[in-house]
């Protein structure tokens, strides 16, 4: 396939990770298709515009600590384990206003990196082997938690896409507004 259509093409269509079992496999290609998206739409976000919370919705900072720190807890909990006291303090912190643009895309991309290393270990389990989530023990199985992990990454990414969609609009806007107001104030 040549390189402009893999570029355009999602990463489930590109035919490949073929060794690995089919359901690992799809939770693999969207952990692709979420890295790819961030970085499309999130990646050129200021410092600033990162924290920005549009219509008080949660900043994409937040989402991105969210997706890095829920799929080590999803994929824990896939793995037969419970959480621990880092990964519980971990989530208590993850809509602090707080981290630097780099530290931020550091912590998605070892994230999503790792992930793909732990659901790889996975490929071959039964997807069938019952798996228990949180403090009240429910019950799903080590399948039901795969599929759950690219759903969830994916609706968090859908989010980040929107918000940052709303601070660039705005971004343009007060762009706009400068230029307008520089323009009426030169008629003057």
């Amino acid at each position: 396939m040549d390189q402009d259509k893999t570029a355009s093409t999602e990463p489930w269509l590109r035919g490949t990770l073929t060794d690995v079992p089919v359901v690992p496999r799809a939770v693999l290609h969207a952990l692709e298709l979420a890295r790819e998206d961030l970085i499309r739409w999130a990646g050129n976000l200021s410092q600033e515009e990162l924290h920005l919370r549009p219509s008080d919705i949660p900043s994409v900072a937040a989402q991105l600590r969210h997706i890095a720190r829920s799929l080590d807890r999803l994929l824990t909990y896939a793995e037969g384990h419970a959480l621990d006291q880092r990964q519980i303090e971990c989530l208590r912190s993850e809509t602090a206003v707080e981290g630097t643009r780099k530290e931020l895309f550091d912590e998605l991309t070892a994230a999503l990196e790792e992930s793909a290393v732990r659901v790889r270990r996975l490929a071959d389990s039964d997807l069938n082997t019952v798996r228990t989530v949180g403090k009240m023990q429910l019950p799903t199985t080590l399948g039901g938690l795969l599929v759950h992990i690219a759903d969830h990454t994916q609706r968090h990414v859908g989010q980040i896409i929107t918000t940052a969609k709303l601070v660039t609009a705005s971004r343009s806007t007060l762009q706009q507004s400068n230029s307008e107001s520089l323009s009426n104030s030169r008629k003057l």
